[in-house]
Order: structure tokens, then sequence, then C-alpha cells
């Protein structure tokens, strides 16, 4: 009898005691329950066992609930080493914290005065927006990031980015990564060796050198800059290069919209076309990319390369577009009647305007506003144009400039065409007439035939070069012919009325055709005057 009731009074004894230190860890004051380990009611099996004389661990089995501050762990098996402030987990790991971030591992081993976590297999890490995987993860408690070094995984709805090495901050929603970083997208992807991805703006920040790939095929390389694909905003930094098919192009600073298709470079902005062989270069250019057309403002400046004498085009504006896109007041009515191919290099335009310069090695214009068509490879130039070959200046009201393989071969000037050409100091050839056609030979210009009321005031030399004459005259047609860009002949077809003055009778300075200027001033003299 005796015996019954000491081994009734030492069972419920050992019950009373290890529910009282259940109890007691699970109502700790709020000073201790910041670092020291809850055990909450729950657990199938908890077992007290001695290591050593100095260390004790509590070992907890089935439905294990922890919990410190307002982070909870919850596992199948757990072992607490108070001494060590310690305790591990295995199976079914699964870390709550805050009811922010959630992280799940089959194994997970706790410093509990230091609140880090270091979790291994299968870790899975959520907060809501992003799914974080790897087999090793360290997490701080105290600061909220998270730590991989072996290789992770975040899926974001359809975007899936891996790294080597990555840094999670749970706080700003955000996960560095580092080493062969690697974005996969149905709008683009990407490698890197860091990158910054924000799990709920979705928005990736580039912090290095960065290649992008999108859907288009377009290539961005870049190492400063973000891209959000809510907005479907990329804005890149310290010059990123894109090349587009043909296109390649760079800029200090780049902003595109997926929406618009709409892309614009500012600051020193430089865009090459290889298959043209034509390169622009602006401070603001703006390319819009559905409908294929360029805007460049700020200094711009067209550089058509040529295989010996490339052409420099500078104005305040440049733009290009497609004829099948768009319908231009200033195209010729036989272009508007051409239906150009949509795919054609031929289905394009460009315009200039306002103080528009034009420089090569052996021809130079100014005009206001210009318009080149690639179906005829033709210059217009519009209002006070002025066309320079060498020592010859061609003005009219409008100038036509034929070009083949990018070389000028034929021009026509339209009402009030004037040729000068300059002798010397106030000796200048002139020939006036109402239309003029003039003709290249290598880019070169070799003859021209002035028709309509023509006239013309030529100094005539000997053969030592010597001036011995003025002839004045007019004809319903002049031919005038050079040689090296320097007039050489000039001769008078039918109807020529005129007179030759002797040199000594005739002051040069008096001798000018009506309208006549010498415009030498406005005239580009080498093709550095376009960058300025």
């Amino acid at each position: 009898m005796r015996l019954k009731f000491y081994f009734s009074f030492s069972l419920f004894l050992w019950l009373f005691t290890s529910q009282q230190i259940v109890v007691a860890q699970e109502f700790v004051t709020a000073d201790t329950s910041k670092t020291e380990i809850q055990i909450l009611p729950g657990v199938k099996k908890l077992e007290y066992r001695k290591i050593d004389s100095l260390t004790e661990v509590q070992i907890l089995v089935g439905n294990v609930q922890l919990k410190q501050g307002t982070t909870l762990f919850y596992c199948d098996s757990s072992v607490i080493n108070n001494r060590l402030h310690l305790f591990e987990a295995w199976g079914n790991v699964h870390i709550n914290d805050s009811d922010s971030t959630h992280i799940y591992s089959d194994k997970l081993r706790y410093i509990t005065d230091k609140k880090l976590a270091y979790l291994t297999k299968n870790v899975k890490l959520t907060d809501g927006k992003g799914i974080l995987t790897t087999q090793n993860l360290e997490y701080d408690v105290n600061t909220k990031i998270g730590i991989y070094r072996n290789g992770g995984r975040v899926i974001n709805k359809k975007t899936v980015l891996t790294s080597q090495e990555g840094f999670y901050y749970s706080e700003k929603r955000e996960i560095y990564f580092k080493k062969k970083v690697q974005l996969k997208d149905p709008a683009y992807t990407l490698e890197s060796d860091s990158l910054v991805y924000n799990t709920t703006t979705e928005i990736s920040r580039f912090i290095a050198p960065t290649i992008i790939k999108d859907s288009s095929n377009r290539t961005i390389q870049t190492q400063s800059g973000f891209y959000s694909p809510k907005t479907g905003k990329a804005e890149f930094e310290q010059r990123p290069i894109v090349q587009d098919g043909s296109i390649i192009a760079t800029g200090d600073r780049m902003i595109s919209y997926d929406s618009s298709g709409i892309t614009q470079f500012f600051g020193r902005a430089i865009i090459i076309d290889t298959l043209d062989d034509r390169t622009v270069i602006a401070n603001k250019v703006l390319i819009n990319n559905k409908a294929e057309t360029f805007l460049a403002t700020q200094k711009p400046l067209m550089i058509i390369k040529q295989e010996n004498d490339s052409l420099y085009i500078a104005a305040d504006t440049l733009f290009s577009a497609k004829f099948s896109e768009t319908k231009n007041a200033k195209a010729p009515a036989k272009i508007k009647n051409v239906e150009a191919k949509k795919s054609d290099s031929s289905n394009r335009y460009f315009e200039a305007y306002r103080n528009v310069k034009i420089f090569s090695d052996s021809l130079q214009g100014v005009c206001d506003s210009l318009f080149y068509s690639y179906l005829d490879s033709t210059f217009r130039l519009y209002y006070n144009p002025v066309i320079w070959a060498n020592q010859n200046q061609l003005t009219g009201d409008t100038i036509l400039l034929f070009t083949k393989n990018k070389e000028a071969e034929r021009m026509e000037i339209f009402k009030n065409s004037l040729v000068v050409n300059r002798v010397q100091k106030e000796i200048y050839n002139q020939i006036k007439s109402t239309r003029l056609n003039a003709f290249f030979v290598d880019g070169r210009l070799a003859s021209a035939r002035a028709r309509g009321y023509a006239e013309c005031i030529y100094f005539i030399q000997d053969e030592d070069s010597a001036y011995t004459g003025i002839n004045q005259s007019n004809a319903d047609m002049i031919d005038i012919y050079f040689q090296d860009q320097e007039l050489n002949r000039v001769v008078f077809r039918s109807e020529v009325k005129g007179t030759i003055w002797p040199i000594q009778q005739k002051d040069p300075k008096e001798m000018r055709l009506i309208n006549f200027k010498w415009l030498e001033d406005r005239r580009p003299k080498t093709k550095y005057e376009l960058f300025e």
C-alpha cells in the first residue's frame, strides 16, 4: 500500500514538474522573451536529458511549436541547448517571422541570443510575392536579412531569377543577387554579375555590367539603371549600348517605354545604322520603335558614310520615318504615288529643319529645311538654299541634289538660279537664269546648263591668265564647263545678245547681276564646325 502510494506520488510529481516547466517557459517576462525560446503547448513529447554536469538539453518530438519575440518556429522535432544558446530542428521546419516572411526547410540550426538561423536542404523563403529556393540559407531575425552563398532561385509570377549568391532584405522586399545572375521573363532575359530585385514592385535595378535581350531580340548593355515590368519603363545610365538589328545606339542616359515603343537617349547620343552606313549624333534622340521613326534635337548631326568623301548634315532638328507609315506634305507627288515595300530600305525619308548645314570635302551647303528620300536618293533644299563647290556658289528658290552610290550626280535649281564663280577678291563670274541643271563627275562639279532668260558676266583671260575683257551677255541657254571645279569655259547656245567690255572700261566691283550675293560667311569651312 505504501509502495503504491509512493509510486503514484512520484508520477504525479514528475508530471507536475514537467507541466510546470512548460508553463514557466510559456509565460516568461517581456524582457526575457526577446532572447529566450518559449515552448508552446501541443508538443507530443518533451524530454530532458543531461549531457554532462554543465549541459542539459530539451528534446521535443511531434507538433513542435516554439516562439521568440514575434518569431514562431514549427518543426517535427527539436533539441534545445540553453547553455549554448542554441536549438536545432528537423522535419517540416517553418519560420514565421512577424507574419511577413515565411521560411521552410528540412533542417534548422538557430543561435538564440544572436537570432541567427541556418537552414539547410530544400529551403524556401517567401514574402507573399516571390519565392526564394536554395539549399543553404542564413537568416538574421534581428536585421531581417537572408543570405545564400551556394546558388538560389527566385520565382515571382512569370519571372525567374537565379544567382550564385543572394541577400534578401525582408523589410524592403528586395533581393541583392550576386555572381552569375540570370533573369528569365516572357518580356526579356538578362545576364549580370549583380542585380537588385524588389518582389513587391517587381523592379530590377542594374548595378553592374549587364546584358539584356528583349522579346524582339533587341540587346541592351548597361551597368546602371532599372526596369519595371508593371509600367514597362526602363531607365539606364552610364552610356548604355543598344543593338536592334542594324541599329546600334548609345547615350549618357536612356529611357524606354514598352507600351508606346518609344526610346529616348540623352547626352552625347550616337545612333549608328550599319546597314545604311548612317550615324546620328545629338544631345537628345527619340526613337519610336513601333512606327520606326527617330527625332534628334539639341545640336543633331547626321553622317552619311561614303567611300572617299562622307557627307555631314547638321540642323536644329533631324527627323526620319517611313513613307508607308506617315503622310509627308513635302514629299513630291511622284514619291507619294510610289508604294514602297514596308521592309524595303528605300521606304524611308529624313528631314532637317532650321539652320541646315551640309559639308563634304567636295560640296558644302546651307538652307532652312531639307528633305531626303531614300526612294530616289535626292536631297531637296528649301528656303534660301546655297550650294558651294570649291569657288563656285549656286543659289535659287529650291535646289534638288540627286545622288548615286552616295555621290552627287546632278543638280536642279528652280527659279532665280544664280551661279557665282569667285575668281579673286571682288572679281566674280556670274550666270543667272530661271532654271539651272548641273552635272557631277565622281562627285565633283563638271558642267551646268542655264535656261530661261539666262544672263552672264564673265571675265575673259588670255593664255597667261591676264584679264583682257568682260563678257556681259544674255541668251536663251548658256552652257558652263568646269575643270577641277573651277569655271573653265562658257558657251552661249542661242539668241545671244551682249557686249564685251575692255577690262579698262569697267570696275569689276560694279559688274554685278541682279540679286548678286557672295555668301561665303554662311559657308561651313570644316566638318568640325557642324559639331559645335
